[in-house]
């Protein structure tokens, strides 16, 4: 059974990689942005189950518009999800490919002003490609067993329709934009930079980056993997692409990341840091260790080729920025 799962979660990177083994976890964080970007709000849903033998589910809840963050608790036996297909639910939370209902009551105790209503996407997913060579965002990596985190792009980009109620406040989601990804595997990385928009000027571009420190063998190496979604399709910066980085730099105000393909293309990118929320994050005892993320980054990209023309010059807005951990070892690169 758990060779079958994983075998089939190969191609299904959307779907559940949940073999019952500890520890793991799984969790998708789906992004949800008004039309006007008043309203910007990231559900992630998802399974965690220690080595000592605890397990939960949770859905967790990041309001970009305040930096607030709340993370729900449900019993295992709550929680369901699919493994050839983006399917989950947690208690009477559903998630998948035609979009989501949440039913979240208040709890004063964690000062949650409570979240229900549904929220359909009115035009279809856009997933990072799958094949037999490279199945999803991990490229070839995806075949290398118990690695510490894996990750997929659910969709780039999809248009919204429907409506939520937080607290007492109506928040209308329809013309928006939406975005999905995930993580699953034994723990989060111990050092990291990840980052994301879909709010560029042009609607049909969008960005998923991200350089984390990856364990291998008995050491370690700095794992970048980048997306860039346009309307001439996907460009991949990655290790198994042979991409490189260029250029690191980390401040209390910004990442600059520069990145270089096999002489073809280098992708500049500066993300504004602004104060966010503290979201729950996994490592193999608990599911509480706490890292900062915004839903307010500002993303500046400038994409050249070989002879340093333009190819893209944009600015993402309401981004996504996590910066955590040991980030100096991304610098060995």
């Amino acid at each position: 059974m758990r060779l079958r799962t994983r075998l089939t979660g190969l191609q299904h990177p959307e779907a559940s990689h949940d073999t019952g083994q500890a520890p793991f976890f799984e969790g998708w964080y789906v992004k949800s942005v008004s039309q006007d970007q008043r309203h910007r709000l990231a559900l992630i849903p998802g399974i965690f189950r220690s080595d000592t033998g605890v397990t939960e589910a949770f859905v967790q809840v990041l309001d970009g518009a305040t930096g607030n963050s709340w993370f729900v608790s449900f019993p295992a036996e709550q929680y369901a999800s699919s493994n050839d297909r983006f399917a989950v639910s947690v208690g009477p939370n559903r998630f998948d490919a035609t979009g989501y209902s949440v039913s979240l009551p208040a709890n004063d105790s964690i000062g949650f002003p409570g979240l229900s209503g549904t929220v359909d996407y009115s035009t279809p997913m856009d997933s990072w490609p799958t094949s037999v060579r490279s199945p999803g965002a991990m490229g070839w990596y995806a075949y290398v067993p118990r690695m510490e985190c894996y990750h997929g792009v659910v969709s780039f980009g999809h248009l919204l329709d429907g409506s939520l109620t937080f607290g007492d406040k109506p928040l209308g989601f329809t013309d928006g934009k939406g975005y999905i990804e995930k993580d699953w595997g034994q723990a989060f990385p111990r050092g990291y930079v990840w980052m994301h928009s879909n709010s560029f000027s042009n609607p049909n571009t969008s960005l998923m980056g991200s350089l984390a420190v990856i364990p291998w063998l008995r050491g370690e190496f700095p794992g970048l993997l980048l997306g860039l979604r346009t309307e001439h399709g996907l460009a991949r910066f990655a290790t198994y692409t042979g991409a490189k980085v260029q250029h690191l730099h980390i401040s209390d105000h910004e990442v600059e990341l520069v990145v270089q393909d096999r002489g073809k293309h280098r992708l500049e990118l500066i993300a504004e840091r602004t104060q966010g929320a503290l979201l729950h994050a996994p490592i193999r005892t608990e599911m509480h260790k706490r890292v900062e993320e915004t839903l307010d980054a500002r993303i500046l990209l400038r994409l050249t080729d070989n002879a340093g023309t333009v190819l893209l010059e944009d600015i993402g807005q309401v981004g996504g920025l996590e910066v955590h951990g040991d980030v100096e070892r991304l610098h060995a690169t």
